[in-house]
């Protein structure tokens, strides 16, 4: 059997076909011939088997809104065209790979293109030529008769890897992009398929005069050169085409010249057929790239900054500067970045303060920095310094549903239970409002022991909560050692400023939120002095 070159892999260390290259070289070859394949390329980046990990996407993607964030974030703006297969950006991001050189080489591609524009420009122009080819192949390209449309999927293809060729300086392993052309390009099968388009293009060159009348009509035209191809392999001279003809017919074979084109086309792909999975899966490593920097444009134009994060030990302090919630860009109101620290990895960060100041935001942006980071793209902060983690869970408040098989503490507990049968040593785990709605006793019994026992498993651990009073008391004794306390900061009218600074929050403002919500007392009887005047007036 014959060994099938690796692909040009951007999106792992060592090359793979990450599609299934068989099944998909079959629905290639059959669309060729004409058969219908609609969503081709994407079903085939659908099915992709991701980079190995060991993150559970279960266990984070659904409270991290990763879904959407992908849809609205990091596909492309208006106007620049659409992405082929959203889902298999999806799977890339979703599941962050375990290798550290994987991580490290979509960081040094990323890393290079933000240096080099005429190579994003490169990368944009690759994604169309692409597009074409996949349009082409799914019948989407405009009503072709099928030996045309065969011509232009041909063509496509020449025209593909001839730009593959800009990529061939880079210093990143975007150069794979270009080896993989050079190498291609060199086999004696692309070389048919240049003659056979070359021929195709020009077979011959006219050259002709016209006379024209008074009246701007053609009166005459001339042809005074016919120069035809005869470099090109393809070619026959007249008198050896014509005692051909006469030969086969001698013989009696009866076909058109439309069959020995269709023939001849049919030979070419045949030589360059298994070129073209690896174009497939090219497509969704490109889109991947071009949408890490479509969520850097996003956040800029939002006057926001993103980074490629510094990995540093688990011993070193962790700090995130400028870090805001990538899930509110596109607002009317834009993410308002914050600054956030602690001393090493394993420590659990209680925080404090009123609700709708940013506590659950902030918990977002922690998980999502977490998750962009270990799969080697731009983290939503100005500068990071972050350690990898072996895993993330995160859980944020439920809300309650008729079919719970639990009261509130029962299905706290239950979550709490999930959260210590799943959580991985050394993981970021992300609780928002730990044992809320629970009796306080009985909270902040179980609050204490999800603490307590949550640090034997050395986690970074984020978590809310209301119990005030409670928080206060521990960070007042000390005897909880991996605990660490952030509160909301408040402005001079005690309005939260989406900021957070070390400490216990003192009051959850709910009378300002009540206020907001119009629920204070004079709101309520005011609500109720309408509906009694109208009731009135009913009757």
């Amino acid at each position: 059997m014959e060994e099938v070159a690796s692909p040009p892999d951007l999106l792992e260390a060592t090359p793979r076909y990450r599609i299934d290259r068989t099944v998909t070289d079959r629905e290639l070859v059959f669309a060729f011939a004409g058969s219908t394949s609609g969503g081709l390329f994407a079903g085939a980046l659908e099915r992709a088997v991701p980079a190995h990990s060991s993150w559970d996407p279960s266990g984070y993607a659904a409270d991290l809104f990763l879904e959407r964030f992908v849809r609205e974030q990091l596909a492309p703006e208006s106007g620049q065209g659409q992405f082929g297969a959203l889902a298999h950006l999806y799977k890339a991001l979703a599941a962050p790979p375990d290798d550290g050189q994987t991580i490290a080489l979509r960081r040094a591609i990323l890393h290079e293109l933000t240096q080099a524009p005429a190579l994003v420009l490169a990368l944009q122009t690759l994604h169309k030529k692409l597009l074409l080819l996949r349009n082409l192949f799914e019948g989407t390209g405009g009503k072709l008769d099928i030996g045309r449309r065969q011509i232009e999927i041909l063509t496509a293809f020449r025209d593909t890897m001839l730009h593959l060729r800009a990529f061939s300086g880079a210093s990143s392993p975007l150069q794979r992009l270009g080896q993989h052309a050079e190498r291609a390009m060199a086999s004696e099968g692309f070389s048919s398929l240049a003659a056979l388009l070359s021929y195709e293009e020009e077979s011959a060159t006219l050259d002709f005069r016209v006379r024209l009348g008074a009246d701007g009509r053609v009166r005459r035209l001339d042809v005074t050169r016919v120069a035809e191809a005869e470099q090109n392999i393809f070619w026959n001279p007249p008198l050896r085409r014509f005692l051909a003809k006469i030969e086969l017919m001698l013989r009696g074979f009866r076909f058109g010249e439309g069959e020995v084109m269709a023939r001849l086309l049919d030979a070419v792909f045949e030589g360059v057929r298994a070129e073209f999975p690896a174009l497939v899966q090219m497509l969704g490593d490109v889109e991947f790239y071009l949408a890490a920097l479509a969520f850097k444009k996003r956040a800029e134009q939002a006057g926001l900054e993103v980074c490629l994060p510094e990995f540093v030990s688990s011993q070193t302090p962790r700090v995130l500067t400028g870090l805001f919630n990538p899930l509110l860009l596109g607002q009317n109101k834009a993410p308002v970045p914050c600054a956030l620290s602690t001393d090493r990895h394993d420590t659990t960060l209680l925080i404090t303060g009123p609700n709708s100041g940013g506590k659950t935001r902030l918990l977002q942006a922690v998980g999502l920095a977490q998750l962009l980071a270990q799969g080697g793209v731009f983290v939503p902060a100005r500068a990071t310094k972050m350690s990898l983690a072996s895993g993330l869970l995160v859980s944020l408040i439920q809300e309650t549903s008729a079919d719970q098989p639990e009261g509130r503490l029962g299905m706290e507990l239950m979550r709490i239970r999930s959260l210590f049968e799943r959580l991985p040593v050394g993981a970021i785990v992300i609780l928002d409002e730990l044992c809320s709605g629970t009796n306080p006793s009985e909270g902040e019994e179980i609050f204490e022991l999800v603490v307590r026992m949550l640090a034997r498993l050395r986690p970074q651990a984020y978590i809310t909560t209301h119990f005030l009073e409670f928080a206060a008391r521990l960070a007042q004794s000390g005897h909880i050692a991996e605990l660490r306390y952030l509160q909301v900061a408040l402005g001079p009218d005690a309005e939260p400023t989406y900021q957070f600074e070390p400490g216990v929050a003192k009051t959850s403002l709910a009378g300002q939120a009540a206020k907001r919500l119009g629920v204070t007392g004079d709101q309520l009887l005011s609500l109720i002095d309408q509906k009694l005047v109208s009731a009135r007036a009913a009757g």
